[in-house]
């Protein structure tokens, strides 16, 4: 493809996203996003809390897993105390907030896919798919990550393979997302493109979240404390946020440019300075 075609093309998916007001979708995402952390932060006290119940090595052995020392070490030990303490709190909280949230967070990503494709959203239909949605994302992720793992254990020659596996997990995960939550039918093929455009920038993602995220927590933490911790992942998340909207207006691009427009009759409110 001319550079000049992929130029028109990238400036043509950019003033779709500003139509959509992409950075307001993508702020929503990073909310729910920010919102299901939290409920996944009492599922793992509430895991800890139970681990710890009856049992004296539990603080001593991830303090020494995480390779703390002091007043680090006392901040672990105090936190799994605390978690044995509200084990069954954290429990029932956690679950039911990370059910709601999750479902949330899935809504709030086929809104970005309904809007670019101009379908209605069904929220509460939405929502029971979007559980399903994360429950085989979790899958993939977990089975992505046990493999990559394992792989990259072997020699530093065959880092290619690693890349190939990620980035093929990477594209099925885009896959089912585009599959699962949007309210439309289309065929496999005309999501692919769009797909793998988003598993290249969800790797690009996670170098910044092992490389990049990780520095800004120290200086942000350096500058405005613990607060600065919140800021870093903020501001991941957003990216995060930005590449579905943008996923999702390469994905309708590429189908109007294959299989052309239609117009509609959108009903809207009168206004004196629509008339005349």
């Amino acid at each position: 493809m001319p550079v000049h075609s992929i130029v028109s093309r990238g400036r043509a998916i950019y003033q779709r996203y500003n139509q959509l007001n992409g950075r307001t979708t993508a702020a929503a995402i990073t909310l729910y996003g920010f919102l299901a952390l939290f409920a996944l932060a009492v599922v793992a006290v509430a895991i800890v809390g139970f681990l710890s119940s009856g049992n004296d090595h539990v603080a001593a052995d991830i303090v020494n897993w995480l390779g703390v020392t002091g007043t680090a070490a006392k901040v672990v030990t105090d936190a799994v105390d605390a978690a044995s303490n509200s084990a069954r709190v954290a429990s029932v909280i956690g679950f039911v907030g990370l059910i709601w949230v999750g479902s949330s967070f899935a809504v709030a990503i086929a809104h970005a896919y309904n809007e670019a494709w101009r379908v209605p959203t069904r929220v509460n239909f939405a929502r029971l798919k979007g559980l399903g949605w994360l429950g085989g994302a979790a899958l993939m992720l977990g089975a992505g990550s046990v493999v990559t793992a394992g792989l990259a254990t072997l020699p530093a020659l065959l880092a290619p393979l690693v890349l190939t596996v990620s980035l093929s997990v990477n594209t099925a995960l885009w896959m089912w997302t585009s599959w699962v939550l949007p309210n439309r039918r289309v065929s496999w093929r005309a999501l692919l493109p769009a797909a793998i455009f988003g598993a290249v920038g969800l790797e690009l993602l996670k170098l910044a979240g092992g490389y990049v995220v990780p520095l800004l927590v120290s200086r942000s933490s350096a500058l405005y404390g613990t607060i600065g911790v919140v800021f870093a992942l903020l501001a991941w998340l957003l990216v995060l946020g930005q590449l579905v909207v943008f996923v999702t207006v390469i994905e309708v691009d590429g189908w109007e440019r294959a299989h052309g427009t239609e117009e509609v009759t959108v009903k809207v409110p009168v206004l004196p300075d629509r008339q005349g």
